[in-house]
């Protein structure tokens, strides 16, 4: 139970530092004994270690006493952990704060324009413990500012336009490293914009596919037309940087590069986005193709141009964005503009002429796939990749580094792009993702139930959303350190659902610092005679000057040669640690903090001794005052004790056997009152006193019989009278578990009977006595074993392997005897013998020539 709490500064000069705190917390825990003192490890109470209101505040749960009249505690300190004597009026712990700025109703289904109603000049305020409360008084200075830059900042801030997300900006006053929770909205919005800009390889390859998607383009207006009435589509191509190696420089060649081809370009913009369906497909039939030398195109070069020329293309501020990039090759990219001589990275720009040609092809390089990302997310474009299938795996891992982008395969003439928009538009739309812009001294993570009713789990994604579907985000923002610019303090960053053009704007301001720590509050003073005019007067503390330090810079730094004032307060130059950490040094002499207790001290010229800190004995410090003392954390014994905590009596009197005779009966030692017996080859020798031989049996063996018939029924004495008779001075008494106490003398014997049953009893050995057992009333026998059965079934069981070795070996002499008869039977039926060739061959009839016959 904790009881007290007492820390005190310990001055230190390092740098600008005027001191460096060190203290202990002491846990004060109830007994029986009374109250004991322990130091408590600096990792439980972590603000102990702060020396400024500045670092109190950044440590979680810590708060500072800004009290002038506070005196020489602590300041820094939890208030959840005990009770401070600060005065609330000089308590600084602010708390998270959240404000709403500007909370416009969503756009529901059926709501085809405008937002609902916001009231201006009216905000939500939460404390930190999570209520809110209303407040229509004006919002100052900050809350005014932030109302205006939204207006500016893309977030549903215009009059009448659709509301996707929920609140669309608030305030943050948040601490470092404690978690503060936003909540967010989010419902798709019914008959939602669309901009689909359709971005074509114009290459020879891709002829087949242009004059499929000329003959395409009303099918797809009227496929998007019913998902959405506010539909445009606009139309680009693009080929490659008109240099060497990319396309044939050769003049004939860079006017018909190809049969049927025209000159080659790096983009051009053909039909910014406008409503019209027949123009996108004369412009789409009216483009000509093009061709080049390498197998990469030019693509990332009109996928920028695409995104930055904003006007020229059309793109609307409200609506679904998308870029369907058509090809069936790879992509050049940053760096493989020097094959051509091309070193200047790419900036980012638009570069369109009237024409809508893309001006800084040669002089530019290609667009790196980081950069591409950026202006994906500055700009809210959701990205589709139709590509062959040859090409299809290269684009989904780009895919991966391009946020709000997705990949799907084109049929080789391009007949299934309507499908494949329409397919890629509903999971885009299905489906929503929050991500920020949030800097790295921030990590946001974030919880949705998505549609499911549960409970929340960590995800920014939720799929499977109809138009209408409201989804709760709840993001969980920590502060995790603060920046060492003041200014970086005072942050704005968005939250936004990818691929729309709308946020949840956040105006962070983290609380770093403490009001009293700037000029103009009534605790600051610079050069402050509180502070001896060597330094500043902050937050109840002074901040000395660089040649002066001590709690009220009232030591000068400034010494001269061979003085070792710096080390007045150290034993030797090992350590940088003044006065042992339990004092402040004084202008190099150590005083010593005081105790809760005043009978515990701190002492020595170094703060190094103290009357607390030694070995306890049954809870008693050196066992209490009439065993001995606590001296520089070491027990000086009373006379008669012994011991590191003087637990352990000097004289032997208690290790003597009562009758008389040797110490511990000359089988031990006595150590701290207490025999320890000896161990010899025999065993070990036993009892208060070593008096029990481990070799002798006792009166075991005469005991033994009477325990058996009196308690088992079983032995020599169990057949009529016979325990009666020769028992009559053993008293058996039955127990669960037989022990024997060493104090009363007590014999622990064990024996097996007859049945092989083990048990044990313990008598005390008395003179002239009955003696009185202590035995098991059960024996522990061992389990009874037929033999009878084993043997049988061990015979059965060589039986039982026998049959079955002799079924196996019969099974596989069969399955040989059947498989050589069928190859008998193959080879038989396959021999066709020739009578004209065999040697063994006889005709029936033999003829014969006579060499003398002349034929007449």
């Amino acid at each position: 139970m904790l009881c007290s709490y007492k820390i005190d500064l310990k001055s230190y000069k390092m740098g600008r530092t005027p001191f460096i705190l060190l203290l202990f917390g002491l846990f004060c825990i109830s007994t029986s004994q009374g109250q004991i003192s322990e130091r408590l490890p600096l990792l439980q109470n972590p603000c102990v270690t702060k020396t400024t209101c500045r670092d109190c505040i950044q440590t979680p749960s810590c708060a500072w006493c800004m009290d002038p009249d506070f005196g020489d505690k602590p300041r820094c300190f939890d208030p959840s952990y005990f009770t401070s004597t600060c005065p609330e009026a000089f308590t600084w712990n602010p708390d998270n704060e959240q404000s709403i700025y500007m909370n416009r109703l969503l756009s529901r289904a059926g709501a085809k324009s405008g937002g609902g109603q916001w009231e201006s000049g009216s905000s939500y305020e939460y404390s930190a413990s999570g209520s809110s409360s209303f407040s229509s008084s004006s919002r100052g200075a900050h809350g005014s500012a932030a109302s205006g830059a939204a207006a500016g900042a893309g977030a549903a801030s215009g009059s009448g336009s659709i509301v996707q997300i929920a609140p669309q900006r608030v305030g943050l006053k948040l601490r470092i490293n404690e978690k503060h929770r936003l909540t967010m909205q989010y419902s798709q919005a019914e008959d939602y914009p669309v901009d689909l800009y359709y971005l074509m390889d114009l290459s020879k390859s891709m002829e087949d596919d242009k004059e499929k998607l000329s003959k395409l383009g009303d099918l797809l207006s009227d496929t998007m037309r019913n998902i959405t009435s506010n539909f445009r589509l606009g139309f680009g191509s693009f080929v490659d940087k008109v240099l060497m190696p990319y396309v044939s420089t050769v003049p004939k060649k860079l006017l018909h590069p190809c049969e049927g081809c025209e000159a080659p370009y790096g983009f051009r913009n053909h039909m910014p986005l406008n409503t019209n369906t027949k123009s996108f497909s004369e412009e789409v039939r009216n483009a000509a193709v093009s061709g080049n030398l390498d197998a990469p195109e030019g693509g990332f070069d009109a996928i920028m141009q695409s995104i930055v020329c904003r006007n020229q293309i059309g793109w609307r501020e409200q609506a679904r964005r998308l870029l369907v990039f058509s090809t069936d090759a790879g992509f050049h990219y940053a760096g493989d503009g020097k094959l051509g001589g091309v070193i200047t990275p790419n900036d980012g720009q638009c570069h369109l002429d009237t024409r809508g040609m893309y001006t800084h092809s040669s002089l530019q390089d290609y667009p790196s796939i980081s950069q591409i990302n950026m202006k994906v997310k500055q700009n809210s474009i959701n990205i589709i990749f139709a590509v062959t299938s040859t090409q299809i795996g290269v684009y989904e891992k780009l895919a991966q580094h391009i946020e709000g982008s997705s990949s799907a395969v084109l049929s080789n003439d391009s007949s299934n792009v309507v499908d494949l928009v329409r397919e890629e538009y509903s999971k885009i739309s299905s489906s929503v993702e929050m991500k920020d812009n949030a800097t790295s001294a921030l990590k946001i993570t974030y919880y949705s139930a998505c549609k499911n009713g549960g409970n929340l789990v960590q995800t920014s994604k939720c799929d499977g959303l109809k138009v209408g579907d409201l989804v709760n985000f709840t993001a969980e923002i920590v502060v995790t350190s603060c920046p060492q610019n003041p200014a970086d303090w005072f942050q704005t960053f968005q939250i936004y659902p990818v691929g729309l053009n709308e946020s949840l704007i956040v105006d962070l301001e983290m609380l770093c610092s403490c009001p009293c720590e700037r000029p103009g509050h009534k605790l600051y003073e610079e050069h402050s005679p509180k502070c001896s005019n060597f330094g500043s007067y902050k937050c109840g503390i002074c901040e000395c000057d660089e040649t002066h330090f001590g709690r009220k810079c009232e030591c000068s730094s400034d010494v001269g040669p061979g003085d070792n004032r710096d080390f007045g307060c150290r034993p030797d130059n090992t350590t940088d640690i003044d006065c042992n950490g339990r004092g402040n040094c004084i202008c190099g002499v150590c005083e010593c903090e005081k105790r809760p207790n005043p009978e515990e001290a701190i002492t020595g010229p170094y703060c190094e001794c103290d009357n607390f800190s030694c070995d306890r004995h049954n809870q008693l410090l050196c066992s209490g005052p009439d065993h001995g003392r606590c001296e520089c954390g070491e027990c000086k014994c009373n006379e008669g004790w012994i011991g590191s905590a003087c637990d352990c009596r000097a004289s032997n009197d208690t290790c003597m056997p009562p009758n008389g005779g040797e110490i511990c009966s000359g089988h031990g030692t006595c150590e701290c009152g207490v025999c320890k017996c000896d161990v010899t080859e025999e065993g070990r020798y036993s009892g208060k006193y070593c008096d029990k031989c481990p070799t002798c049996s006792g009166r075991c063996q005469e005991l033994k019989d009477c325990v058996q018939c009196q308690m088992y029924k079983t032995g020599p004495l169990a057949e009529g009278n016979l325990c009666a008779e020769n028992c009559t001075n053993v008293v058996t008494i039955g127990v669960d578990t037989v022990t024997a106490d060493d104090e009363k003398n007590e014999y622990l014997c064990t024996f097996y009977d007859e049945d092989d049953c083990r048990f044990q009893f313990a008598y005390t050995d008395k003179e002239d006595e009955k003696s009185e057992v202590k035995a098991q009333e059960e024996r522990e026998c061992p389990p009874k074993v037929f033999m009878l059965g084993i043997v049988l079934g061990v015979i059965a069981a060589i039986v039982l392997i026998g049959l079955a070795f002799l079924l196996l070996w019969k099974l596989l002499t069969t399955i040989h005897d059947r498989r050589e008869f069928a190859k008998f039977e193959k080879e038989r039926a396959s021999a066709r013998w020739d009578t004209g060739e065999n040697p063994i061959y006889k005709q029936a009839t033999s003829t014969f020539k006579n060499p003398t016959y002349a034929g007449k």
